[in-house]
């Protein structure tokens, strides 16, 4: 049983849910254990999320985050998620919003900044970006790429995202036996004009209604195959958009993504949530 009283927020990225928890004062302690992170994100009996983010101390950068996904393993890098610690640590005053600031995680420090008060963060070089993908395409799909941005993605680039089997087919390639890691795959398609994007979200094991990496991943990819340029939107199965810009130097993409992030509650965990038996 969890033990009451210890406060948390409930942040949105895009349609990306996490519980933040400032431990800079007071120890993540018990909260880190697989089972308490799974009663706390599963919707309906817990707060509901896509992840738990621990909010940190770092002696190279204003704030630091450490993230784990609703199953309880750890991700080096959520995009969406570090979206919202910028949030976070604005509205906590942490940093200031008129200047850039650094935000580590467990991929790296990311550079961030407010940008008409929409945050923006810059990632770490990508330098493992694969146009062609070892697996035959499916049925409604054209080709399949690969990018490590902070964690592994597949890109599939589909003729309609609406009509393609995202949870079958998500988890058929998410343990494809080229990646020794799994990874998150991404289903992309252009619509009147707009690039549309849908995830199964490794750890998560469902689809989500977004994903920032992924979108990063899907801009150099895209990019990459001659179907876009280094300035891009995305929509994202909440209907919100994120924002990629990119660049290539030598071997290695610098992007930049942007989106929403903002805060939906203040609350406190009480003792209704229970870990399994």
């Amino acid at each position: 049983m969890i033990q009451a009283g210890r406060s948390f927020y409930k942040l949105t990225g895009s349609g990306n849910d996490f519980v933040f928890i400032d431990t800079r004062t007071e120890p993540a302690g018990y909260l880190e254990n697989t089972e308490t992170i799974r009663a706390i994100c599963a919707r309906g009996s817990g707060v509901g999320a896509d992840g738990i983010v621990f909010l940190r101390q770092h002696e190279g950068a204003k704030v630091a985050i450490r993230y784990l996904n609703s199953d309880g393993s750890i991700a080096a890098l959520c995009g969406n998620a570090t979206l919202c610690a910028a949030r976070l640590a604005a509205e906590l005053g942490i940093v200031d919003r008129d200047q850039e600031f650094g935000i580590a995680t467990d991929s790296g420090i990311m550079t961030a900044r407010f940008r008409h008060e929409v945050p923006e963060i810059d990632l770490q070089p990508v330098d493992q970006l694969d146009e062609c993908f070892g697996a035959e395409p499916g049925e409604g799909e054209m080709r399949l790429g690969f990018a490590l941005v902070g964690v592994p993605h597949l890109v599939v680039l589909c003729r309609d995202v609406e009509r393609a089997a995202i949870v079958d087919r998500g988890r058929e390639l998410r343990h494809h036996p080229g990646l020794s890691h799994g990874a998150n795959v991404n289903f992309v398609s252009a619509r009147g004009g707009r690039w549309r994007i849908r995830t199964y979200e490794r750890g998560v094991e469902s689809e989500t209604l977004a994903c920032g990496t992924g979108a990063v991943a899907t801009a150099l990819l895209l990019e990459a195959w001659g179907e876009a340029g280094q300035s891009m939107e995305l929509e994202t199965l909440s209907g919100r958009a994120l924002r990629v810009r990119h660049r290539l130097e030598g071997q290695r993409h610098y992007a930049s993504l942007s989106g929403e992030a903002r805060i939906v509650f203040v609350g406190q965990l009480a003792e209704l949530i229970t870990t399994a038996s």
